[in-house]
């Protein structure tokens, strides 16, 4: 039995769909199913440490959302037929998948973000792809939803029956992401950066306004009028669309020389970022699942969250939450999280209690199992 696994649009593990997709890869054991990976040629050793030993067949030359939509619909089926799969997994299935499939299809989504809010503020999916995609998400045989949230947005937008959805959460890495002690030292070093203690983080891609970047910019500047603490923002993540005006707003703050853009931040260099934090800030509009804020809790970090999408099935009641439409209120937990040492503990307490609940091994787990289960029968 041979099983394979779609790499497109998992921009070679270092978007979160990446780190999802590598993570399940570790996981799978050297004996048992073969697995078999495909993908664009320049992601060809892109997984090579967490699966060194499975095979990569480069197909679909031309890059571009469009022309790789294209490639699923017309190409795929005769692909999958020519190399015997017993079964296919799309583990960005809400960006990439075929119409149809020769063989069992098991798809994660780990957003309809697409679909959602003003068609000008919605992620771009491709003209090919975003015609069909909610018929071809019916046509999976199984489809993984990384959250309730998600699970209800299958049903609601694509019709999905609740049968053939099953919640896999994400997990986290708790040996990376852990609580590390503090130290009196004013400056946290993480090469290529600097960063000046105490500083407040959000880490996301600047997306606006779908991330809420500009009211996080002004909540920071009424939390530094009410407290006139030294506190810094900082944001980490790379530029993506109004990324433009963002910085524009925050060059107009009172406060813009503590507000910190870092551009594009190593994954690997996360963990010592979030540690150096007092507490992070998730205004988000929209989140699938909520990744950013469950390192943030098993790092030890408080947590200050949107009312909004997935961030309260995350976090549940570890977090403090705001209406993300309102700076004043958004600014409210930030302060109360900076004066209030008792629900500061109190909220890292539970953060890291939250945390347990999510594990990568639980997850390829199950993930693993239905696609094993896909390839025995139709």
């Amino acid at each position: 039995m041979k099983i394979g696994i779609d790499t497109f649009d998992c921009d070679g593990g270092k978007s979160g769909v990446g780190v999802y997709l590598l993570e399940i890869l570790k996981r799978i054991s050297p004996s048992g199913a073969q697995y078999e990976l495909f993908g664009w040629d320049f992601d060809r050793f892109s997984y090579n440490d967490a699966a060194g030993d499975m095979e990569f067949i480069s197909r679909c030359s031309v890059t571009g959302n469009t022309a790789n939509s294209l490639w699923h619909i017309i190409k795929y089926p005769g692909f999958a037929a020519s190399r015997s799969y017993g079964a296919c997994f799309f583990p960005a299935a809400h960006k990439r998948l075929p119409n149809s499939s020769p063989c069992p299809s098991v798809g994660t989504v780990h957003h309809m973000a697409v679909y959602r809010g003003p068609r000008a503020n919605r992620e771009h999916l491709g003209a090919a792809l975003r015609m069909v995609l909610t018929r071809s998400l019916r046509n999976l045989d199984r489809v993984i939803a990384v959250s309730n949230w998600v699970k209800g947005e299958l049903m609601e937008i694509a019709h999905i029956r609740e049968s053939k959805i099953e919640v896999v959460p994400n997990g986290v890495d708790l040996s990376t992401f852990y609580p590390r002690p503090r130290n009196e030292e004013s400056v946290v070093l993480i090469q290529p950066f600097s960063f000046r203690r105490p500083y407040i983080l959000y880490v996301s891609r600047i997306d606006h306004p779908v991330k809420n970047h500009i009211r996080l910019i002004e909540a920071f500047g009424i939390f530094k009028e009410r407290t006139h603490y030294p506190h810094r923002l900082v944001l980490a993540g790379a530029d993506n669309r109004g990324a433009e005006r963002v910085k524009q707003t925050a060059a107009k703050s009172k406060y813009r020389n503590d507000i910190f853009f870092t551009g594009h931040f190593p994954s690997t260099s996360l963990p010592e970022l979030y540690s150096g934090s007092d507490f992070v800030v998730f205004p988000s509009m929209y989140e699938g699942f909520g990744m950013g804020v469950l390192e943030a809790m098993a790092s030890g970090v408080p947590a200050a969250c949107a009312r909004a999408a997935s961030l309260p099935e995350t976090a549940d009641q570890a977090a403090l939450y705001f209406d993300p439409l309102k700076p004043e209120d958004m600014a409210d937990r930030m302060v109360t999280l900076a004066t209030d040492r008792s629900v500061y503990l109190d909220c890292r307490k539970r953060g890291l209690e939250r945390a347990q609940n999510y594990s990568w091994d639980l997850c390829a787990q199950r993930t693993l199992a239905i696609l094993q289960e896909c390839a025995g029968g139709r």
